[in-house]
């Protein structure tokens, strides 16, 4: 897919407070841990999460997304008349139904005449909703659109936590399929585009591409479908297979997306990924013949943010100084499925709105030192500020005073 008269004119994010760092999830896991003989460090060793972020209990989705669309319009200077087309395409949502969407679109006064609805599609869902935006712009139906979303991680590591440490039977192999879920974290993101002849921004998007390897569809699933505050969702992840078939179709997809252009990786100045973790980046980038030094990265200190991973790792790319204009820069995505969307984009200015409190700014401080330093952007050993030790509901009490089976392997 190519479009010459699409442009990406803003983002607008919104961060939980609460952070939870790993160790206070290992802590929370310590019966089991002493039970299966793993060493502590080993959730942020093997996965690179050294903290992640949670939503107030009880909050709505949509809170948050109204938080996000707004400081995506302010950072435009858009005219919201002109937004055709809202479409809420995290994987979480207020409502089975009506379209969390509704909400959103009434709360930021959107006009009636607007197209109103929600997308879901795994981590790929905010993705989904640009091209889809895009195509309309493109084919002369809307001056202008938002795509947004909130992903609360809450509900599943709690969820998560409290069958780790009530159940007596998990063995290393069986706590694997658990262990993804672990490294999910919470947020916000909206983005607006614009037809180029009302875009202030410049910065194009020129290229899309998809790649289907639907095969693969089981390798990580939740239980059941839910929604709302009240949900307690679980996952199942086959980490490892998810990897190798995960990197094979963004290798495909790639592939595609350099052919769609004509160009090869020479021409791409900067690259965001779908934040999964350390070693999904390292093969990811390895494999497509890309440097780490090009491409930001924020789950370190945000986690797996879902749908929202990608748009808010580009925002807090562009908030850092990370791109600059006349850059070609590519997004990398990956979702569950597995598919895969890859976009590309000619900066030029990228205008982003949000707020970061001590902390988020401290990583983000981090990460601009280490690029000062011509240093990786992320590595293990990334240096954030560290959040004051927040229990997690007693759980490691429920664990500590619940008999276990011995060791087994």
């Amino acid at each position: 897919m190519r479009f010459d008269n699409v442009c990406l004119e803003s983002i607008g994010f919104a961060l939980p407070e609460e952070v939870i760092t790993s160790q206070q999830i290992e802590e929370t896991l310590a019966t089991v841990y002493d039970r299966l003989g793993f060493p502590p460090g080993r959730l942020e060793w093997m996965s690179g999460v050294s903290q992640r972020r949670l939503w107030p209990r009880g909050f709505r989705v949509s809170d948050a997304s109204v938080i996000s669309g707004e400081k995506a319009i302010e950072a435009a200077g858009i005219d919201r008349a002109d937004i055709g087309l809202l479409n809420h395409a995290s994987v979480c949502r207020d409502f089975l139904e009506p379209a969390t969407a509704s909400r959103v679109h009434h709360l930021l006064k959107l006009p009636a005449s607007c197209l109103v609805y929600d997308v879901s599609n795994a981590c790929l869902g905010l993705l989904n909703g640009m091209i889809q935006i895009a195509t309309s712009i493109q084919a002369g139906i809307i001056k202008a659109g938002m795509v947004v979303g909130t992903e609360s991680s809450r509900n599943l590591l709690e969820a998560t936590l409290r069958m780790l440490t009530t159940r007596g039977d998990l063995t290393r192999h069986t706590i694997k399929p658990s262990f993804a879920s672990l490294t999910i974290g919470s947020g916000s993101c909206a983005i607006v585009m614009a037809h180029e002849s009302i875009s202030r921004s410049g910065s194009r998007m020129h290229t899309a591409v998809a790649q289907a390897h639907t095969e693969h569809h089981d390798l990580c699933h939740s239980d059941e479908d839910q929604a709302g505050a009240g949900m307690t969702p679980l996952m199942e992840t086959d980490s490892e297979q998810l990897l190798v078939a995960g990197v094979a179709t963004g290798q495909a997809a790639f592939s595609r997306f350099l052919s769609e252009q004509g160009i090869d990786t020479t021409k791409i100045d900067r690259t965001v990924c779908h934040q999964v973790g350390s070693a999904h980046r390292k093969l990811m980038l390895q494999t497509l013949g890309l440097n780490t030094e090009t491409d930001y990265a924020t789950f370190p200190w945000l986690g797996n943010t879902g749908s929202v991973a990608l748009p808010l790792t580009l925002a807090m790319a562009g908030r850092s100084g990370f791109m600059s204009r006349g850059e070609q820069v590519a997004l990398l995505g990956i979702g569950s499925g597995i598919n895969s969307l890859m976009l590309g984009l000619t900066l030029e200015q990228l205008p982003v709105g949000g707020d970061l409190d001590a902390s988020a700014q401290a990583a983000l401080n981090a990460v601009s030192a280490q690029l000062a330093s011509s240093q990786s952007l992320v590595s293990s050993t990334t240096s954030v500020a560290k959040p004051p030790h927040i229990p997690l509901d007693g759980y490691k009490r429920a664990a500590e005073s619940k008999p276990t089976e011995s060791p087994t392997t």
